[in-house]
């Protein structure tokens, strides 16, 4: 179906090197075609008056499993639709459908979903696979079912790579369990991104997983040895290795403001990556949901276990950009460097998104400087607009 043409007026662009005032956009065939104003227009267009909001680009969650009552464990087209439908709205225009630790069964039932899955007008991208697990360490496994989780295997990751289609873009597991970096390197070599998580590792340890190709560090702070006087542990990795971008859960839950405030200070923005690391009662009532095959309760602003453990959130990406804006020193240009730009850049997807240039996907939201969400477009779709 062709998409008709988009022509957005009265509005400021954040593009790659400025901010644009009282400027416009022309979206033609899913793809920014134009920047500035336009004196002759396509037919049959679609005309949006920005009233002054600002354009940004959409923001990109590389850690995800499930919204809206439905999870990447489900194996089913109807989750998948479930939670790429309900994503623009709280500003996230693609993502990483992320698996947990599993039966391989039941791993092998979602990542052949994801693989047969095709995008709708409309809806969040599926970019690819985030497989989270099961390569971890136990004692530092959080939500993540124990029963499942099991040592590094090169013929099970290639069984899973070739089942999925070629779309596990990260994994992650805990280092300290491929201590020679055979399964690191293995993994790195095909251009999957290595994320060290769940893992006991020390400092040392994750120095020797960066030299074997380690690129990422998953959901920091949380599963992880953190900071230490005698050992500064996988926190103090991410902080001082600069070949390491990190996640962050930006909800001040998983991680204190004045924690997100550190480690801003400590890492910048070039090196970090929001995410949600959201679960199937994201969107939904207060009540008793599942993970990975557990009871989670859900309050207000938590998932748990039944023993209190932290089981992924129910934040939104907006909220999450929204908590980083508001700590000291940040920009705005800083939020979407870590929502939008580093995403795009560490799945190697800058030539397509994660900016707003002519020829890449128009993954579009227009905000205010608050970052709340007027409207949010993907592909050059209208997905969400405010009523």
């Amino acid at each position: 179906m062709q998409t008709r043409p988009i022509y957005i007026k009265n509005v400021s662009i954040l593009t790659e090197e400025t901010i644009m005032e009282d400027s416009a956009l022309l979206l033609e065939s899913g793809k920014i075609s134009k920047i500035g104003k336009q004196s002759s227009l396509p037919d049959e267009i679609q005309e949006i008056d920005g009233k002054g909001k600002i354009v940004i680009p959409g923001f990109i969650d590389g850690h995800i499993h499930g919204a809206n009552g439905a999870d990447v464990m489900d194996a089913s087209n109807t989750a998948l639709d479930s939670i790429a439908s309900v994503l623009p709205r709280e500003g996230t225009t693609s993502f990483l459908a992320t698996t947990i630790t599993q039966s391989p069964e039941n791993i092998e039932k979602a990542l052949k979903t994801v693989a047969a899955y095709n995008n709708k007008p409309g809806q969040a991208e599926v970019i690819g696979v985030h497989l989270e697990g099961p390569f971890i360490e136990k004692s530092k496994a959080g939500a993540q079912p124990h029963a499942y989780i099991m040592e590094p295997s090169i013929d099970q990751f290639e069984k899973w790579q070739k089942l999925s289609g070629g779309k596990i873009k990260t994994i992650t597991m805990a280092p300290e369990h491929d201590p020679n970096g055979n399964f690191i390197r293995h993994v790195s070599d095909q251009g999957v991104i290595v994320s060290a998580g769940h893992t006991s590792s020390s400092f040392s340890d994750m120095k020797r997983a960066v030299e074997h190709g380690v690129k990422q560090v998953t959901h920091l702070c949380n599963a992880m040895t953190g900071l230490h006087h005698r050992d500064v542990g996988t926190v103090g990795a991410a902080f001082m290795l600069h070949e390491l971008r990190a996640e962050l859960i930006a909800d001040g839950i998983h991680i204190s403001k004045e924690m997100l405030q550190l480690v801003y200070k400590t890492m910048g923005s070039e090196r970090l990556l929001l995410i949600t690391d959201s679960m199937r009662a994201k969107c939904l009532q207060q009540g008793r949901y599942e993970l990975g095959g557990q009871p989670v309760v859900v309050t207000e602003d938590r998932a748990v276990l039944e023993d209190g453990t932290l089981a992924g959130s129910i934040l939104k990406m907006r909220d999450g950009a929204k908590q980083m804006l508001d700590l000291n020193g940040v920009t705005l240009q800083e939020v979407i460097e870590m929502a939008s730009v580093n995403p795009a850049k560490q799945l190697g997807l800058y030539d397509r998104k994660g900016s707003i240039t002519v020829g890449k996907d128009a993954d579009l939201l227009l905000v205010d400087r608050q970052l709340h969400i007027a409207s949010a477009i993907c592909r050059g779709e209208v997905a969400f607009r405010e009523e």
